[in-house]
């Protein structure tokens, strides 16, 4: 069985815990970088974990504060998906792992940290990621500090988010134009299209001239 040993967690496992939610508190906050925090939707968030079982570990969860899956509102669990989907690209497309772990804890006896607000983990993985330095040493190596990760995965959500949106079509009046008659063409345009006798011809007007 394959172990994922993460002893450098302990600070956050025998730390005092906070009264009240972190992740609410966190997401109503106005200091994205200073708590990780890498996007924003509408109905959920993205949030960078401070004490990473890998590096690059990621929540994704709602802004509203709901301990159940089967208790979100369908535009919730909808953007819950499409953000994560969003964030695989992203960590894909700037850290390059070799798989990535997604998963839920459900209830407290699951292991959640914070069981009345449900999130969604993400975790990066690569060949080699629980070698012994963890668990004969107790020392995880870790190639990025969490500024550098925050910074490069917050690139790649701005990009692919750019990229993502529909783009806006710039809509004008079509030019009202006459059909040519006997003594040539009356009005003025650049190209039209003018459709007779079942035949699609284009033709290029100047100053009313057919050319």
């Amino acid at each position: 069985m394959e172990k994922l040993w993460a002893p450098w967690r302990e600070k956050f496992i025998l730390c005092e815990k906070q009264p009240g939610c972190f992740l609410c508190s966190t997401s109503k906050g106005n200091k994205d970088p200073k708590n990780f925090i890498l996007h924003r939707g509408k109905k959920c968030f993205v949030i960078l974990n401070r004490y990473p079982y890998n590096t690059g570990h990621l929540m994704v969860a709602p802004f509203r504060h709901v301990g159940k899956l089967e208790d979100l509102k369908e535009d919730e669990a909808s953007e819950l998906l499409k953000i994560t989907q969003l964030c695989i690209r992203a960590i894909k497309k700037g850290m390059k792992p070799q798989g990535i772990n997604l998963g839920m804890n459900l209830g407290k006896v699951s292991g959640a940290g914070v069981a009345d607000h449900l999130h969604l983990h993400i975790v990066p993985r690569w060949l080699g990621d629980t070698n012994f330095m963890p668990v004969v040493a107790e020392t995880k190596v870790v190639s990025m500090s969490l500024y550098n990760v925050y910074k490069v995965l917050k690139r790649e959500m701005k990009n692919l988010s750019v990229v993502s949106r529909p783009s806006t079509l710039l809509r004008t009046s079509p030019r009202s134009v006459a059909k040519p008659s006997e003594n040539g063409f009356q009005g003025k345009a650049d190209k039209i299209m003018w459709e007779g006798r079942g035949e699609k011809k284009r033709r290029t007007v100047d100053h009313g001239q057919w050319t």
